[in-house]
């Protein structure tokens, strides 16, 4: 396939997508190594960005989307009746930040870090799709562990979380010492919870 037709035939599937796709299903369906998908990809996204056109290919760590500019929301959201989406709360954001930079993470590290309970914040999260479950700890009692999602690294702008940026006194000495008695806490709470509920 020749650069040019892979670059219009990756722009026909991720339109009629409509969804963020894996990078290993569109080179299978199209037919291409990674490479070729990635040098189509990035060819198609300076032709967007370039033109200022109202629709930008984005690419979620090993996903790629298309998805309209920002620059344009106003009118989208004029056609599509839609309101506004609600800004995050500073909790809202100090959780995202510790999931981002820490994940997996269970809920009492995140309370641990911040000093409040964080069980609402971190369920309004979940349901705006910017954090999600991803397993269990392998500990007593084994806590949810949550992680952030492909709609958090599209609402931040990010193409994948190495794009974060860093941030001083954040060090991995300091988190190392507060991941033993948060699981101890986590496991703790959890064991209590299933004596509670045996009685």
């Amino acid at each position: 396939m020749e650069a040019n037709e892979l670059q219009c035939a990756l722009e026909a599937v991720l339109f009629a997508a409509g969804e963020p796709v894996a990078v290993d299903k569109l080179c299978q369906v199209l037919e291409v190594p990674e490479q070729a998908l990635h040098e189509a990809a990035q060819a198609l996204a300076g032709e967007y960005d370039y033109g200022r056109r109202g629709i930008k290919l984005v690419r979620l760590e090993d996903r790629y989307q298309l998805c309209s500019r920002a620059d344009y929301a106003p009118w989208v959201r004029r056609t599509l009746e839609t309101r506004r989406a609600p800004t995050l709360s500073a909790a809202a954001l100090e959780v995202l930040a510790i999931a981002a930079y820490r994940q997996p993470v269970t809920r009492v590290y995140i309370e641990q870090v911040r000093g409040v309970d964080s069980s609402y914040t971190i369920r309004s999260l979940c349901e705006k799709g910017l954090l999600e479950e991803c397993g269990k700890l392998d500990v007593p009692g084994r806590p949810t562990l949550f992680r952030t999602t492909g709609d958090f690294l599209r609402s931040f702008g990010l193409s994948s979380l190495t794009e974060l940026p860093e941030i001083e006194g954040l060090e991995d000495e300091r988190m190392e010492q507060l991941t033993l008695p948060m699981m101890e806490e986590e496991a703790k709470t959890d064991t209590e919870g299933a004596e509670a509920a045996n009685e």
